[in-house]
């Protein structure tokens, strides 16, 4: 058996991991087969630094090719850590069962119609121009450390497609802040992030229909994002504004790692 996944179904995930291969871009990719390496010494994101099979397929030499990912991790400082998707297919998720691998971070992605997006109440609102006030921001508000500025600017800078940053601020103090990557008909939300003490205000969901908003009037005709299974709240954010599952993935790393 090579997947359980009818070929349209894997058609589907391809597309929404493409884009977010596009959309949030690693420093460093190395193909070995169909696996894409990603690795970038400036940020810890895991989906920055993690292996992406991308065929059921391709399971060929597959303690070999663990090697090579693993000395490149370990040349990194990272530790080695595999991204498992529909696309991984079942084969490989046996081998690293039997190898005593961990699984964590489970994540779902979402999709909605914009068509189906209620956006005409939505404020229009214009992207920060500013790269270095829109990180500042996002870092305060998602409570990151500030030594992930040089990282998350070089992430940002890197993105190919059109990316809207979008900061909710009351003075001088950012709210919630959010990156809209505008990709073809796509538009995929990314560091969606609400300051801790706002929370529970509609900040968050205002700021996401006004990127939306703008995502469509630019000819995106769908929205995607990413978000971890155990982030209740967001969850349910999302599934109000009618954001519903795609497909799940998550994070898998040799025993004791």
């Amino acid at each position: 058996m090579v997947s359980r996944h009818p070929a349209s179904v894997l058609a589907i995930v391809r597309r929404y991991e493409a884009a977010g291969f596009r959309a949030w871009p690693a420093a460093a990719v190395h193909y070995d087969g169909t696996w894409v390496v990603r690795l970038t010494a400036g940020h810890p994101a895991k989906r920055l630094n993690s292996v992406n099979p991308l065929d059921p397929g391709d399971i060929q030499h597959i303690a070999d090719r663990i090697g090579r990912a693993s000395r490149r991790f370990d040349a990194y400082g990272r530790p080695l850590t595999f991204r498992i998707s529909p696309l991984s297919g079942p084969d490989l998720s046996r081998h690293l069962d039997s190898e005593g691998w961990s699984s964590f971070d489970e994540s779902l992605v979402m999709r909605l119609p914009l068509a189906d997006a209620q956006l005409a109440p939505a404020m229009d609102q214009i992207p920060l121009k500013d790269i270095s006030r829109f990180i500042g921001a996002s870092l305060k508000v998602s409570g990151s450390d500030v030594s992930l500025r040089p990282g998350l600017s070089e992430i940002i800078g890197a993105i190919q497609p059109e990316a809207g940053l979008f900061a909710l601020e009351e003075g001088n103090e950012p709210l919630a802040t959010l990156i809209c990557v505008h990709d073809g008909d796509l538009a995929g939300l990314f560091e969606v992030a609400t300051d801790k003490a706002a929370r529970n205000k509609g900040h968050g969901r205002n700021l996401i229909l006004s990127a939306l908003k703008w995502a469509r009037l630019r000819g995106a005709r769908e929205a995607w994002l990413q978000v971890e299974a155990g982030n209740a709240p967001a969850l349910a954010l999302y599934r109000s504004l009618g954001f519903e599952e795609v497909y799940r993935y998550h994070y898998r790393r040799p025993a004791g790692a």
